[in-house]
């Protein structure tokens, strides 16, 4: 990281049985333990977005009372963009998509872990403005749906690093206004 791009605080989340061992830290710290989470592990071709969509769809449909297309919806971009971006976790050539529903606010923490621990550019994918000039990015649809977007490194149980993660988080409601 450099010294002009800077990370919000953060805070231990927990993991909802990693295949692996890991340590995921980021915003939000909640005190409290989840509503809800699940993890996934998703293949890091073109089909991680669609299945990423189809997977949280389903899931969340019977867990979280927000809006299900726009979790589904910016699941996808996370995971096409971790793809696309990043770099695959190993063994298995695997990204994966974890999620988890606050108990505070409701709001639907999604990320999706994959092994480059680098984020270039992120203040300026983080403060995207809403003037769009051609298709917009993935990243884009976070704050379109009013939602936050942060990212930290992923260590494993020794405190070595062993990738990142980025995080969106999404409101329960949202008027539909920009």
């Amino acid at each position: 990281m450099n010294s002009s791009e800077q990370r919000p605080t953060t805070a231990a989340v927990p993991a909802a049985e990693p295949p692996r061992a890991s340590t995921v830290t980021l915003l939000p710290h909640t005190e409290e333990q989840p509503r809800f989470q699940q993890s996934w592990p998703l293949n890091a071709d073109a089909t991680a977005a669609s299945k990423a969509r189809v997977l949280l769809r389903t899931w969340l449909t019977m867990t979280w009372d927000g809006n299900v297309d726009q979790g589904a919806r910016v699941a996808g971009h996370l995971a096409e963009n971790a793809v696309r971006h990043g770099e695959p976790l190993q063994p298995g050539n695997l990204v994966f998509l974890r999620v988890f529903v606050l108990p505070d606010t409701n709001e639907l923490a999604i990320g999706v872990e994959d092994a480059l621990p680098e984020f270039p550019g992120f203040e300026e994918h983080a403060t995207q403005s809403s003037d769009v000039h051609g298709p917009p990015g993935g990243l884009w649809w976070v704050g379109h749906y009013h939602g936050g977007l942060s990212w930290d490194v992923t260590k494993d149980d020794c405190g070595q690093v062993v990738g990142k993660t980025v995080q969106a988080l999404i409101p329960a409601t949202w008027d539909g206004a920009p």
